[in-house]
């Protein structure tokens, strides 16, 4: 069963390669969605897979990419049909 999560994470996560970095890992776990910078500072991102790679996918975004630093990640269950067929980066 696929789950759908919205996430938007928050810290220094702009210009440093987070968002190439989160579609290597979401690739690397099966994930598909995207993930895009927001004109406030965050990066938003969409995750679409099983319940355990999901839940791998948002302990990633507490990491985050090797320049990033991660204060905060919210998570919001999407409730959609829409199936994803790769992860893109949005821009």
């Amino acid at each position: 069963m696929n789950k759908i999560v919205h996430v938007l994470i928050t810290g220094k996560v702009q210009g440093v390669w987070f968002r190439a970095t989160t579609k290597q890992e979401a690739e690397k776990r099966g994930i598909n969605g995207w993930v895009r910078n927001t004109t406030e500072g965050k990066v938003e991102a969409v995750f679409q897979g099983s319940e355990n790679q999901v839940a791998d996918m948002i302990k990633w975004c507490y990491e985050g990419s090797r320049f990033s630093h991660v204060d905060h990640v919210e998570t919001t269950d999407v409730k959609q049909d829409k199936q994803y067929t790769n992860f893109t980066i949005r821009y």
